[in-house]
């Protein structure tokens, strides 16, 4: 003999002032709930790994001048370049490196960023080298 046998075969109450409540909003209450919201997204974020900015030293500042210049004489034939770059990361520090390979149209003297002619542009102070594809292959 257990010791809800007096009641087991009772219905549920029924209230005048409540309707019954559907069996789907009552296992509704039962399910659960996130009770921190947005922490796996959070863990996430805090996983993904990003690149340090390395610094350039002066002798690679130099050598991307040079070929800033020669790409600027070299512009009237659109050059086929690789553009080796820096994506500063939108949500936390660091960021990832990034390479564009196209044909060269115009060095925009506003933005400071070489102008591709799919229209994608590179700012040059992002820029860590230029190699001309015709030359490396």
């Amino acid at each position: 003999m257990s010791k809800y046998d007096d009641i087991i075969n009772l219905n549920r109450p029924q209230y005048i002032d409540l309707p019954p409540m559907s069996m789907h909003d009552r296992a509704a209450q039962f399910s659960p709930f996130a009770a921190l919201v947005g922490y796996e997204d959070a863990v996430e974020e805090t996983a993904r790994l990003t690149d340090a900015r390395r610094e350039m030293l002066e002798d690679e500042i130099a050598e991307l001048n040079r070929q800033l210049g020669e790409l600027t004489e070299r512009l009237p034939e659109r050059p086929k370049i690789r553009v080796t770059y820096f994506i500063p990361d939108k949500k936390k520090d660091g960021g990832r490196y990034a390479s564009k390979i196209g044909n060269a149209r115009t060095i925009d003297q506003y933005k400071n960023a070489i102008v591709f002619t799919d229209g994608e542009a590179v700012a040059i102070k992002d820029m860590y080298s230029v190699v001309f594809i015709d030359e490396a292959e």
